[in-house]
């Protein structure tokens, strides 16, 4: 069986080497069934930690095709990589496509696979914000109505499917196949936690466990509307005089609108950080207080590290980090993010397990086994 996986971002890098060491512990147990994977990387992102250290900390496959695709608009971005995908589709012959989550690579993988009438198998399908003015929500969409394979995180993307008529028929098999395997990056946290206690040291920021706040802030809709970031920023730094220390790693786009508003006063009493590897956010996060960010793939891990999380977002896809009580949606208003904050530990929390026990990537190689 030959597999082709498209990634675009550094966090797909992670997720997908769930699947590749599956696919490897299978490969060493079997020898009358083996399992070819080529790895696309189509440059959406550039990640100037994606550099060899990355790929041999965290035991990742190196990309066999590198696309140098990033720096477009969305629809330039997506149709340059639609076509460089397909010239590789037609020379590799793969008997899947392997896509995750819901970036630009995303969407492209799937649309040059079923153009070709090649069977897709799309990890995280599901996930729905419900909000049609986030590009990822679109990214998600199109690429599940397309995809014949939906390998869901949660019982609630298995109902999100259904709740829109899915399955559908495709031109591969008489309906698409919808499974609930657990979440990937479930089986990431796990593999990575304890190397990231023993490579990554506190004391290289200042901080002690429990002492500080750590924020990401990235999201278009909260970093291209001035009033929903100065209203973030503004929490920040009162959060940063009155409760506790806040740590900011900054993404160079979002540094780039804070420059905008034409000020350093708006990051003034934020200690901002570089960037930060993997093992880094895996530290950083485990050992916080509380976690405050508009990332969908940091609120599941806050909620994997049992840590409070203060989502700055009006929805979320999710919902299970919400209703287990891990997890606020503030949005951008100054007052309800404080207000999140002092209420965050008096919110009973309960132990759930909506994201599987881990065994999601082998769960995957499982049901591509059995197709």
């Amino acid at each position: 069986m030959k597999l082709l996986t498209i990634l675009g971002a550094r966090p797909q890098f992670i997720k997908a080497a769930t699947i590749s060491r599956a696919i490897a512990e299978h490969n060493q147990k079997q020898s009358d069934c083996l399992i070819q994977e080529k790895i696309v990387h189509t440059g959406q992102h550039f990640d100037a930690n994606m550099s060899d250290v990355f790929f041999e900390q965290l035991d990742i496959p190196r990309p066999n095709h590198s696309l140098g695709i990033a720096s477009l608009s969305h629809g330039a971005m997506t149709g340059r990589m639609l076509e460089a995908i397909e010239g590789l589709l037609l020379a590799e012959r793969p008997d899947f496509v392997l896509v995750y989550g819901d970036t630009n690579s995303t969407l492209a993988g799937a649309l040059a696979a079923t153009k070709l009438n090649i069977p897709i198998a799309h990890v995280e399908a599901g996930l729905r914000s419900h909000n049609l003015a986030m590009p990822e929500e679109i990214n998600r969409v199109l690429t599940d109505r397309v995809s014949d394979y939906l390998f869901c995180p949660t019982a609630t993307a298995v109902a999100n499917l259904q709740s829109e008529g899915f399955p559908f028929s495709t031109s591969h098999r008489q309906k698409q196949q919808i499974e609930n395997v657990g979440d990937v990056m479930y089986d990431a946290m796990l593999y990575y936690q304890e190397r990231a206690k023993n490579m990554v040291q506190l004391s290289d920021w200042g901080v002690e466990e429990k002492s500080y706040a750590l924020c990401t802030l990235h999201r278009q809709e909260n970093t291209d509307d001035p009033k929903r970031l100065k209203d973030i920023l503004s929490a920040l730094r009162t959060i940063a005089v009155n409760i506790c220390p806040v740590l900011l790693p900054l993404h160079p786009r979002t540094r780039k609108k804070i420059d905008v508003l034409k000020g350093d006063s708006w990051l003034e009493s934020i200690q901002i950080l570089e960037p930060v590897a993997y093992l880094e956010m895996q530290r950083l996060e485990m050992d916080a207080n509380i976690i405050l960010t508009d990332s969908g793939g940091m609120q599941k891990e806050a909620f994997f590290h049992q840590v409070p999380c203060i989502t700055l977002r009006d929805e979320t896809e999710w919902t299970e980090t919400i209703d287990s009580g891990w997890n606020i949606l503030a949005g951008a208003d100054s007052n309800s993010i404080i207000n999140a904050i002092e209420n965050a530990n008096a919110i009973k929390k309960v132990s759930i397990y909506p994201y599987g026990k881990g065994s999601a990537g082998i769960k995957i190689v499982e049901s591509l086994l059995d197709l």
